[in-house]
């Protein structure tokens, strides 16, 4: 059985792809800008391409994005001009929360230290964190630890940083979406994990690459606002 709800201390978060709905911000920046060819394709070809683009340019989000589109639109036969991949860019920072995002960590702040891990870099995330109502007590980027999740490292980073503020790893509950970045590299490395199925019902892996295998969580919701239900619910209990 896992630890009840209300044993941890700390919530650490994935933050695009958990709580910013970065597949609804693609494809609708790429619909919009990419031309007929982009209103037509399906949502499997874009992610796909959008994936490959991303492997081959995975440096800082804040400015590599615009050579991911190029990559897709080229890869598809979609518009492809520089102010296009531009655009592109610049979208990426306004990728929207999902509609149960902003209020579920008002109601989990009340409870917990939140602390935002993100592959995002420091720009980016301020940008989502803006988003998302700056509910957060602390955060770690792929520019203070050099690395990108699933690296341990990235989780290694974390651990001492909090353990600077007198937290322990049993305090932490790190809730994501990915089981590629986050939920089978946190169970490997001993955090109680929570992973919030963005896609539940739906087929594929959208814009995030397939894991190796799923890993079986202490916690499974479908949204941020059922975790915040489950919460309150272990609160009540005492």
């Amino acid at each position: 059985m896992p630890a009840s709800l209300d044993s941890f201390k700390v919530l650490t978060f994935d933050v695009v792809g958990t709580l910013i709905d970065f597949e609804k911000g693609v494809i609708d920046s790429i619909r919009s800008l990419g031309g007929d060819n982009a209103v037509k394709a399906s949502e499997d070809e874009i992610f796909e391409a959008y994936k490959r683009g991303r492997d081959l340019h995975y440096g800082r989000s804040s400015v590599a994005m615009k050579d991911v589109y190029l990559h897709l639109a080229k890869e598809l036969g979609f518009r492809s001009d520089e102010a296009t991949a531009d655009a592109f860019q610049l979208a990426v920072l306004r990728w929207p929360g999902f509609a149960d995002s902003a209020a579920a960590l008002q109601r989990l702040r009340k409870r917990y230290r939140l602390v935002a891990m993100t592959n995002a870099d420091r720009t980016a995330f301020t940008a989502y964190a803006h988003t998302l109502g700056n509910p957060f007590d602390d955060s770690v980027t792929c520019d203070e630890t050099g690395t990108a999740k699933p690296d341990p490292q990235f989780f290694a980073f974390n651990r001492g940083r909090q353990s600077a503020f007198g937290y322990r790893q049993s305090d932490i509950l790190h809730v994501a979406q990915s089981q590629y970045h986050d939920i089978g590299v946190a169970r490997e490395l001993g955090y109680a994990v929570c992973w919030i199925e963005r896609r539940q019902g739906m087929s594929g892996w959208g814009g995030t690459p397939e894991p190796k295998s799923v890993t079986q969580p202490d916690y499974h919701y479908a949204s941020l606002a059922q975790l915040a239900d489950a919460v309150d619910a272990a609160y009540a209990r005492g």
